[in-house]
């Protein structure tokens, strides 16, 4: 739990980083945007001024200078219009077509546009008479506008990547976890194993007619059997036809000789057996574990169902239990290494159980339904080959 919330923690916290560097990048990128906007709106101005200077020049106008204030406009595109809205002069713009034709026709609308924006500056000329000088954003300005947006995309990016490698770590340190805590029990569990193995068969020799040693060697086997399942975590096995139907009879046989008579556990199945791609042991403890889930959840008394059955080119397994359910809040939270809401437990089980499903056998498995107070049904989706 503490790396899953450590985990959970980090990605909060870039995920904030990110929406602050946004958020100043927007607010920054606006105060630049407005201000130059302003800028340019001034230097309009002090055109318009000069423009009007050149329009009522007389032998005291300086136009040297008037011209040369028109002249070194080369960023800001605008249109002179006439008061009848024809244009009579336009810089800085770039016609899409090249006729000139094309390139009136898309003065005029840009002219219409920018003039119905309110982004004009009236000349008076006298008599009634006035010049239209509409303008619009410079490059500049269009790109400092797009920028901060580029910057948010470029921000994500940059968290979702860092997610992803913080996933992509925690998932491999969970493997070496997951491996070495499963090769170690099997070790661990073999030097006893072999001992009662052989403890047993001297029992079988010195006392050939107990009826209790061949239950101690169901048990013993039953051992060995879990350490191979333990010895195989980490590998790839390959998984082999096998019938579904006898693997889910199994746990039936399995659980029934090892519940209270007061949990009910039945089987429904096709009378056609299903035959699917497994690694027989380790999908058998699947479900194995599903159903001793189950067995506490309904806390010694209740049903449990195995169903099985095909639904298009998927077989699917179900086990639904009576049992007390699970809340809403914590079913996605269920396969979570280290979740538990057992007093005793290292919420190991469903995690290994997904585990084993999707990586070993290309399945899925998830809660299908849950009720507090009801039951839960555990479904695990299988693609028959």
């Amino acid at each position: 739990m503490y790396w899953t919330d450590r985990i959970r923690q980090v990605k909060i916290i870039l995920v904030a980083a990110a929406v602050v560097i946004a958020v100043v990048s927007l607010v920054v990128s606006h105060i630049l945007v407005t201000d130059l906007a302003d800028e340019e709106r001034a230097r309009m101005e002090i055109w318009a001024a000069a423009m009007r200077s050149f329009n009522m020049a007389d032998e005291n106008t300086d136009l040297e200078l008037v011209l040369k204030v028109m002249n070194e406009n080369n960023t800001i595109p605008l249109i002179v219009l006439e008061k009848n809205g024809d244009p009579i002069l336009e810089r800085n713009f770039s016609a899409p077509n090249r006729t000139e034709k094309d390139s009136i026709q898309y003065i005029r609308k840009e002219a219409r546009a920018l003039h119905d924006a309110g982004r004009y500056i009236r000349i008076d000329l006298g008599n009634g008479d006035y010049n239209d000088v509409c303008y619009a954003d410079s490059l500049m300005l269009k790109r400092l506008t797009t920028y901060p947006y580029v910057q948010l995309g470029v921000v994500l990016i940059f968290v979702v990547i860092a997610i992803f490698a913080l996933l992509t770590s925690k998932k491999a340190e969970q493997n070496k976890v997951w491996v070495g805590l499963s090769k170690e029990t099997a070790h661990q569990l073999g030097t006893p194993i072999s001992s009662l193995m052989a403890w047993t068969e001297m029992l079988k020799e010195t006392y050939p007619d107990d009826d209790l040693i061949p239950e101690m060697d169901k048990d013993v086997k039953r051992l060995q059997l879990i350490a191979e399942r333990f010895s195989k975590i980490g590998s790839l096995p390959e998984p082999v036809p096998a019938s579904l139907t006898e693997v889910m009879q199994h746990v039936v046989e399995y659980m029934d000789r090892r519940t209270s008579s007061k949990v009910k556990i039945s089987m429904n199945c096709p009378e056609q057996d299903i035959i699917v791609k497994l690694n027989a042991q380790l999908f058998e403890w699947v479900i194995e574990n599903l159903c001793k889930n189950a067995v506490d959840a309904m806390e010694g008394a209740g049903s449990i169902t195995l169903t099985v059955f095909r639904e298009g080119r998927r077989v699917v397994a179900e086990v639904a239990d009576t049992g007390k359910g699970i809340a809403k809040k914590n079913i996605k939270n269920v396969f979570r290494p280290g979740f538990t809401t057992k007093k005793r437990g290292w919420g190991l089980g469903l995690s290994l159980a997904k585990r084993i499903v999707e990586e070993y056998h290309n399945g899925k498995i998830f809660v299908k339904s849950s009720e507090v107070g009801k039951g839960t049904v555990f479904r695990i989706e299988l693609t028959e080959e």
